[in-house]
């Protein structure tokens, strides 16, 4: 290993001389140093080379870890499970996803009846060979006629969005460019579809560019037309930043325009009354803004005429249900129709058989599903679930049933069907998978609250075999996220479950500050000036299942992706000493210039921006890519690190790997007493995470816990 790090540093550091050019940027009068802003440009042939030589040393390296075989082998088997999602009902058909086990994309099915037999609608493994062309996103109009639907490739967040018939799949000549980030509702006619994109700017748009995302568009385009004709129906020229999207509302009547900036849980709430336009939608719509500022989110859930019902955090933290009356829209009318609960968060509502909302609340992480009465608010029942979440429900206010899905760490799936026109209606198990070679009896999962530094309490699901002794060898793979109101419960994942059955591990989920697991104090508790709180949080439950003796600091190998992936590389930065591998997947490192590419700018409400002279002195604290150590370097030797990222990410585009790792590996890796690799994976033809195929998918979960078990020097247990 050692050798792989002289060779790497050699790498990185004479590819361009690189202190002999040195980039400097000024932050308020403040000058930082920038050495590798070259590997900013992904098209330059220095980047590309940067690129092919770490690919050369990691990929052998990964796959030659002893355990690779084992584990890629087993993984691929025991992913070879049937995946169902809800069945979804348009028309008088009902419509759903279904992964036969491999297959690298999910496939669309189609029957006439629930126990009608099944044909396939829409394959998007057709697409391509490989399967990295994936269905970002599909909508069917409301009466069944036509399906929009969305494909990405090779991972990118750009979306061309094509039609078909839905009788007869007939293609349909209509194809729109330059998507993104985009809502698609249809009007109730079937006449055409909201949308949105960006328009046309100087250079590539493929996914592996990192200009900004700015100035994007709503518009109506009518099927049968080109896009060169869409009708432009909202614009915000002198608010570049902002985003939009449309609902059409349960009665078809309304488009209700939610607005964004950023991504705090704040919007403004605009609507056009689409029966008050007597030649249809033909220019820029009449939009009347209900609310016009950015003080709180409204979500819309269904109406009754004029009379809304919206999702809110106004004036309510963990979220509450309002009535709106678009005749009477002054704030001293509005009425709650569920106040904000004590404890819970309120999450997913819907509404069902025209006067029930379905109800997910989220307690201590776990959901709770109940049936409430849509005029009076009352509670009508709750529905069964076991100890978990909520992955998936389907429902319409004019339909009488629906479906929900539950899951959970060592819970596959179990898809429930609920039908309101029955006499006694009770929910029923519709489909219940189960994966052969995983027996559930054999893993135990508990719930602990553990202090962190300023003694708040910190949730954290623990998964191990039944009756682990707590003596300080089983080695641990601890994950956390902890931002942008995102809360992580319970899910299934066949590498965790392989990870604890094979390599004798401990899987640990810290449910950390900044994500929204009580609601936006949790959040707020967590992001910019208190970013450093989901820091010490993570770093707290480390040394919480050390002082528990379930580890030691040497057998915990920390995780996570995106803004996960920021904390464990700025943990690693200030307790390398605590953790004995790091595995850092597409995280924001760069966080004085995040803002600067693509999407970035949009977390700006999380975290700050640079620009901003207060917010510089948060984000300069712990910025990963500022925080490493500067050759000569004898501090603390750094755990073992690998880092993911991949050629078509444009969420957070590849330079932020790029440069900590450059970075990283002439600092630490100079270092006499660094023994572990420090290394990472550049996928080609991946993005962000979403759409990608499993083949893919497995491959990199067998690289990843390959080298963990090699790092931390675990065996495979049969």
């Amino acid at each position: 290993m050692l050798y792989i790090l002289h060779v790497l540093t050699k790498a990185c550091s004479s590819c361009l001389l690189t202190f002999l050019f040195r980039r400097v940027d000024n932050y308020n009068g403040i000058t930082i140093c920038d050495p590798y802003a070259w590997l900013e440009d992904p098209d330059s042939e220095e980047t590309k080379a940067f690129v092919e030589e770490q690919n050369k040393l990691s990929m052998p390296f990964l796959e030659k870890c002893e355990v690779r075989p084992q584990f890629h082998q087993r993984l691929t088997d025991l992913y070879d499970y049937p995946k169902y999602s809800c069945p979804y009902k348009r028309g008088k058909r009902y419509f759903y996803f279904y992964n036969q086990g491999l297959q690298n994309q999910d496939v669309l099915y189609v029957q006439d009846s629930l126990d009608g037999p099944a044909t396939v609608f829409f394959d998007p493994n057709k697409l391509s060979e490989d399967g990295t062309v994936a269905l970002k996103m599909g909508r069917l109009s409301e009466e069944c006629e036509y399906f929009a639907y969305g494909l990405s490739s090779s991972g990118s967040d750009w979306v061309t969005v094509h039609f078909l018939k839905a009788d007869d799949l007939t293609t349909l000549p209509d194809v729109l460019e330059r998507v993104k980030f985009s809502c698609l509702a249809w009007t109730h006619d079937g006449r055409g579809v909201f949308y949105n994109c960006y328009p046309l700017q100087d250079g590539k748009a493929d996914g592996t560019e990192t200009t900004c995302n700015l100035n994007q568009k709503l518009y109506y385009h009518v099927i049968g037309t080109k896009q060169s004709d869409d009708i432009l129906v909202a614009e915000f020229p002198d608010h570049p930043k902002w985003h939009s999207g449309v609902t059409v509302s349960d009665d078809g009547r309304y488009a209700v325009l939610v607005i964004t900036e950023g991504c705090e849980p704040v919007n403004q709430l605009w609507y056009c009354d689409l029966q008050k336009l007597p030649n249809g939608i033909t220019g820029m719509l009449p939009w009347v803004k209900l609310v016009h500022n950015f003080e709180a989110q409204y979500y819309y859930i269904t109406n009754e005429g004029s009379v809304f019902t919206f999702r809110t955090n106004l004036d309510a933290p963990r979220y509450r249900l309002i009535k709106i009356d678009l005749e009477k829209p002054d704030k001293d009318q509005w009425r709650t129709l569920l106040p904000q609960h004590d404890k819970d968060v309120l999450g997913t509502v819907a509404c069902v058989n025209q006067h029930y909302l379905l109800v997910n609340y989220i307690h201590d992480v776990k959901d709770i599903l109940q049936l409430y009465d849509l005029s009076t608010g009352s509670l009508v029942r709750d529905l069964p679930l076991d100890v978990g979440t909520v992955s998936g429900l389907s429902s319409k206010k004019k339909h009488s049933d629906f479906f929900y899905k539950f899951t959970s760490f060592t819970t596959p799936g179990v898809i429930y069907h609920y039908d309101l026109s029955q006499a006694s209606p009770e929910p029923t198990v519709f489909r219940r998978v189960e994966v052969k070679g995983i027996q559930q009896e054999d893993y135990e999962t508990n719930q602990v609250f553990y202090p962190s530094k300023d003694g708040t309490k910190i949730p954290m699901f623990l998964v191990h075999a039944r009756g682990l002794k707590k003596d300080g060898s089983h080695p641990v793979f601890l994950y956390g996220y902890g931002g942008f109101e995102n809360s992580i419960q319970p899910y299934y994942n066949v590498s965790y479950l392989l990870f604890v059955r094979h390599l004798g591990g401990i899987l640990a989920v810290a449910n950390i500050r900044g994500g929204g697991e009580y609601g936006q104090t949790w959040h707020k508790g967590g992001s910019l000036q208190n970013k450093q709180n989901c820091f010490d949080d993570f770093q707290c439950a480390a040394e919480y299942l050390i002082q528990e003796n379930y580890t030691t600091a040497r057998r915990i190998a920390i995780n996570g992706a995106s803004n996960g992936g920021l904390l464990v590389a700025a943990c690693v930065n200030q307790r390398p000493d605590l953790f004995g591998c790091a595995v850092a997947e597409v995280g924001v490192m760069d966080m004085l210039k995040f803002h600067k590419f693509t999407i970035g700018h949009a977390w700006t409400t999380d975290y700050g921006c640079a620009d901003n002279p207060d917010q510089f002195k948060w984000l300069i604290k712990y910025s990963p890519l500022h925080n490493l150590p500067a050759p000569p370097y004898t501090g603390t030797a750094y755990p073992a690190v690998l880092l993911l990222t991949a050629d078509h990410d444009d969420r957070v585009v590849p330079l932020h790997t790029l440069k900590y790792c450059a970075t990283l590996q002439h600092g630490v890796g100079s270092s006499p007493g660094q023994r572990q690799p420090l290394m990472v994976r550049v996928d080609t033809r991946s993005g962000h995470g979403a759409g990608k195929p499993t083949s893919k998918a497995i491959l990199e979960d067998a690289h990843i816990f390959s080298f963990i078990a090699q790092t931390l020097g675990l065996s495979w247990k049969d």
